[in-house]
């Protein structure tokens, strides 16, 4: 038996982890150039381009086998 992640768990983690990624980068932007208004501009254009490329990233990792093994079936089963 083989595991691999469906569509919609990739999606949910690369939204969860651009979430925490874009609000480090409205912050950064934030404190480089002290105007709100710049730094949720550069972080709208951050989310989603990073959104797509995390998920292209995930879907072309589960056709690669490095560091996957596969599960043994039961011997035998009741």
């Amino acid at each position: 038996m083989t595991m691999h992640d469906k569509h919609y768990r990739s999606i949910i983690k690369a939204l969860s982890y651009r979430l925490t990624g874009t609000l480090t980068t409205i912050l950064i932007s934030f404190l480089i150039s002290g105007r709100f208004t710049v730094a949720i501009s550069i972080g709208v254009i951050e989310l989603f381009t990073k959104i797509a490329l995390y998920y292209l990233h995930e879907r072309a990792w589960n056709h690669i086998p490095l560091g996957r093994v596969q599960d043994k079936p039961p011997e035998y089963s009741i």
